[in-house]
């Protein structure tokens, strides 16, 4: 009995010590935290979509897309570059306001601690491979995020200023959470499926990227993070003034480079502009001389052993691994002041005085409750408004299906001559007692460009039948120009998509969701006889037209019958 027993207790204290090994750091639990929290709409990923309310103006610290279903504010990255490109005349001083408050508060901490990107990078690294070091490469390499800032971020976008098209580039082109949190997540959703038809050489291009990013952040510890991402550049610039972050202090510094050699970023010294203050290298400090600031704020007086003395030259002190990166011995910390070695005696203490008010033992844990306690109550209070009490705007879907009789709007017309938007404007009553095709297109949609000649085609050929396209809010500064250069004498009537009242816009609806190019079909009536989300052949079209064109003749003798029965 006596031998079960301790078999038992044996198996439950190896299991205690494995879940002691592998319990997660506190920076990986607060990497979850500001992860879940910046997605607390939780409920975007049930229903696939994205959340539209009102706190999706205001930024979030990381990079996070604000397609991604359960992001509850927009991206600063992706911010940035919208208000750059539709500047115009006047500075983007909100964007460029958040960003220098979360610079100046946290600096890159915010890349080591409540970045998404940067969580996902580090679960990736923690997969067992061979790891590729660090080295004069990597460090050549980090310049590359800045050359994105500058060519992606910022040039791009100015030079499409009052321009008919916007580009932000950087997100257009490059970003991986854009792919991952955005498309891909929205694409898994079985009620998107319509999104597929929109997918085109741009998404095989980032989604190949994302795949080679990933593969790369297995073997290389956060690849995206030092060579590609233009906002932990950004943060960088504010690294040495930000609020929070990790600190040197040059007085208690031997230069052993033990810091450098541990950090895997590719930093030249602790808190420089590629430091994430992941405060990793806290720990292996010798001499107590990396700390966080602030900090002598909150430690009580304590006693440090002092290492044992070294008769050796600072020069010989410089720790193997920085060596071998081609550091100049004796100034790993490139630049800055030599300290003079410790000497005190070994087996004797240095007490370590903090300068300002101490905080005991009991004062700490009760400091460390209330933060912990209103950490929890802000996540949970997040959770529970954005999946049970936020209100959308709401999605109209009334009169969106056959047989149901189509919502009615008004939109302005385009010219078709000159493109320009008039004054006159297009309701179901323009086209009253015809057959009328409505579809949803966009310029910047190319299965929508593709399938418009097939719509003029049917307004050219059928003569009752109006042939209605509302183009996209967004893009919407490209469509004068196509208008009047492909259909300046088109039988189509082009309008432009606008808000209805309390509806978003025509678009919601008539019950679109999220993907272009959207068609409907009305009989004489105003019925809807057939809805697609999708490109159209022409086939096809003609065939729907053609029974909508049937259901209305029968409607109309259906109607001359009853009038002479009575």
């Amino acid at each position: 009995m006596k031998t079960v027993l301790k078999k038992i207790g044996g198996f439950f204290k190896s299991v205690g010590r494995w879940f002691k090994n592998h319990a997660p750091t506190k920076r990986r639990l607060i990497q979850l935290y500001a992860a879940l929290l910046t997605n607390a709409n939780l409920k975007g990923f049930i229903t696939g979509q994205i959340y539209t309310g009102g706190s999706k103006v205001m930024c979030v610290p990381g990079l996070n897309c604000y397609s991604c279903p359960g992001a509850i504010g927009a991206c600063p990255l992706g911010s940035l570059q919208n208000a750059l490109a539709s500047s115009g005349t006047r500075a983007p001083v909100y964007v460029l306001g958040i960003l220098a408050l979360f610079g100046i508060i946290l600096g890159r901490t915010i890349c080591g601690f409540l970045c998404p990107m940067g969580l996902c990078q580090d679960l990736a690294y923690k997969i067992k491979t061979p790891k590729l070091k660090k080295s004069r490469a990597t460090r050549i390499l980090s310049y590359l995020k800045y050359i994105l800032l500058v060519v992606l971020v910022i040039a791009v976008p100015l030079a499409f200023v009052g321009q008919e098209r916007l580009i932000p580039a950087f997100c257009k082109f490059i970003c991986p959470a854009g792919t991952f949190g955005g498309a891909l997540s929205l694409l898994f959703h079985p009620d998107n499926a319509d999104m597929y038809a929109m997918l085109g050489p741009m998404f095989t291009w980032k989604f190949a990227l994302f795949c080679a990013l990933f593969v790369a952040c297995v073997f290389i510890y956060r690849a995206f993070c030092r060579f590609f991402c233009p906002l932990g550049a950004i943060y960088g610039f504010f690294n040495k003034i930000a609020l929070l972050g990790v600190k040197l202090d040059k007085n208690k510094c031997t230069d052993c480079g033990l810091c450098v050699a541990h950090c895997k970023m590719d930093v030249k010294r602790v808190g420089d502009h590629e430091c994430i203050n992941c405060g990793e290298c806290i720990s292996v400090c010798p001499t107590k001389a990396i700390r966080w600031k602030g900090s002598q704020f909150f430690v009580r007086e304590n006693e440090t052993k002092a290492p044992e003395p070294s008769k050796a030259p600072l020069a010989s002190m410089v720790h193997p691994a920085v060596a071998a990166e081609g550091v100049p011995a004796g100034n790993a910390l490139a630049g800055r002041p030599q300290a003079q070695p410790v000497t005190l005696v070994h087996g004797e203490s240095e007490k370590v005085r903090s300068p300002g008010f101490r905080i005991g033992p009991k004062g700490t844990r009760v400091f460390k409750a209330i933060v912990y306690t209103l950490a929890a109550l802000l996540f949970a209070g997040a959770l529970f408004y954005y999946n049970f009490v936020a209100e959308e705007p709401p999605r109209i879907t009334v009169g969106t299906e056959p047989g149901d009789i189509c919502s009615d709007f008004t939109a302005k017309i385009y010219d078709n001559a000159t493109g320009e938007l008039t004054e006159e404007r297009y309701s179901l009553a323009v086209s009253e007692g015809k057959v009328t095709v409505i579809n949803f297109w966009g310029t910047w949609c190319d299965p929508c460009k593709a399938e418009l000649p097939y719509f003029d085609r049917v307004a050219s050929e059928y003569e009752n039948v109006v042939v209605v396209t509302v183009h996209s809010i967004n893009g919407m500064e490209e469509a004068p120009a196509y208008i009047s250069d492909n259909y300046p004498e088109s039988k189509m009537i082009f309008i432009q998509d606008e808000e209805q009242g309390e509806v978003k816009d025509i678009f919601t609806l008539l019950g679109g969701t999220n993907a272009y190019p959207r068609t409907l079909i009305l009989d004489s009536e105003g019925e809807i006889t057939f809805t697609k989300t999708g490109s159209l052949g022409y086939e096809r079209l003609c065939a729907e037209v053609e029974n909508a064109i049937a259901q209305s003749e029968a409607k109309e003798e259906e109607a001359v019958t009853q009038s002479g029965l009575a």
